[in-house]
């Protein structure tokens, strides 16, 4: 029994039918359990069922209430005054619509930020790898022309031919350029630097001979590679290679049927507007080893051995002019070097030994220019080179001028 302050007295059911509601007063218990004063009226005892439906009961004056354990309470539910029930609030079918239409334009938006992104990334990847190609294939024709001894291609413009010879310029796809040529053919080619040496036994490459000289003794065919001019190149841009008619010591590939007409001596001696081009075996043409009235080898002896002894050591045709060229095949930039073991299978090392390696994909124009010689009798070398990507059209050109043996 619990005693409550108003003389009152209430049964306490048991505690697994108790819930939590509001206070109620003792008058409203009057159908649940037999409500009596404190003079020890007899009371009788309720059954647990009575109470299934009650919540903990006591009047509003603080009537002292037994605290349920937690696991009494574990599927009963506060309940709260209506008035402070939670508004449930859902979403209507126009506002589902809105937020579907406003999700899907974001979502377009940030589609089209990301392909931006994606489209900027690939253009900028390109162009760097344009701009990479361009740099290296300049790079490495710079290099080679101002470590040169010898500018081979292109030729000094001939006063005798309807064409600029010393303008080489290719476009790809092909047009019309203003050089004349049958057909344009971009080219550069210089002799071998002495820096290089492929085989790695010391020895300069261009050193054909080991004699701590290089190309002193040309044959009549200077490049020795059994072509007229330089072996698969057109020369002199007349839109013929190897001109079959013409023998192999035509070394400018004149077409003319002329060998050996222009020793190096310093004169234009066949009168084609260029200068040392086409030597004989004999390459300064006075008909003595080496140079007349000279002691070339130091050995005490004077003009002694063949007369295409030019270095007067016993040998002749013995070191030759070893070129590296720079052609297009089709859009890739080709750089040729001669090296000095025997790669065309015949048993000797010539002028036929050589490699070839791309150094530049999408090329779109090559242009070579020969320029005059200056006051100073320097010879100058304008290059061009353009890249372009066939996917997105960016182009880089680049252009510069370099001086021959200016390295050296």
């Amino acid at each position: 029994m619990s005693t409550i302050s108003r003389n009152y007295v209430v049964r306490t059911a048991h505690p697994a039918y108790f819930c939590l509601v509001h206070m109620v007063h003792p008058t409203e218990l009057a159908n649940v359990c037999r409500v009596h004063p404190v003079h020890h009226l007899p009371v009788r005892t309720a059954h647990p069922t009575e109470l299934a439906n009650v919540c903990r009961v006591h009047p509003v004056h603080h009537l002292p209430v037994r605290t349920a354990h937690p696991t009494e309470l574990t599927n009963v539910r506060r309940v709260h005054p209506v008035h402070h029930l939670p508004k449930q609030h859902g979403f209507t079918l126009i506002e589902l619509l809105v937020a579907t239409m406003l999700a899907a334009i974001l979502l377009v938006a940030i589609g089209g930020v990301a392909g931006q992104v994606v489209d900027t990334h690939d253009h900028v990847t390109e162009r760097n790898d344009l701009n990479r190609q361009a740099r290296f294939a300049m790079d490495q024709m710079v290099r080679m022309v101002s470590q040169s001894r010898l500018l081979l291609l292109p030729q000094a413009d001939k006063t005798v031919t309807p064409f600029v010879e010393n303008i080489r310029e290719q476009t790809i796809p092909a047009s019309t350029l203003p050089t004349g040529s049958i057909y344009a053919t971009a080219v550069l080619a210089v002799t071998l630097p002495a820096t290089i040496d492929l085989d790695g036994n010391g020895v300069p490459d261009a050193d054909n001979d080991g004699d701590g000289r290089l190309d002193e003794d040309l044959p009549a065919d200077v490049t020795n590679d059994g072509k007229p001019g330089i072996s698969g190149i057109d020369d002199d841009g007349a839109g013929v290679v190897d001109y079959f008619l013409s023998p192999v010591a035509d070394d400018d590939e004149s077409g003319d049927f002329s060998q050996n007409e222009d020793p190096l001596n310093g004169i234009d001696d066949d009168a084609d507007g260029i200068v040392d081009e086409d030597p004989g075996a004999d390459t300064n043409g006075d008909g003595c080893a080496g140079i007349c009235g000279v002691d070339d080898d130091a050995d005490g002896n004077l003009d002694e051995g063949a007369t295409a002894d030019d270095d007067e050591d016993g040998s002749s045709d013995e070191d030759w002019l070893d070129p590296v060229v720079f052609y297009l095949n089709g859009g890739t930039l080709m750089q040729r070097t001669q090296v000095p073991w025997d790669i065309s299978g015949d048993g000797f090392v010539s002028g036929q030994d050589f490699i070839a390696e791309p150094i530049a994909e999408n090329v779109t124009r090559f242009r070579v220019e020969r320029l005059p010689l200056t006051a100073t009798g320097q010879q100058l070398v304008e290059l061009t080179l353009e890249l372009t990507s066939p996917a997105s059209g960016e182009m880089v050109s680049l252009s510069t001028r370099v001086r021959l043996g200016g390295a050296l």
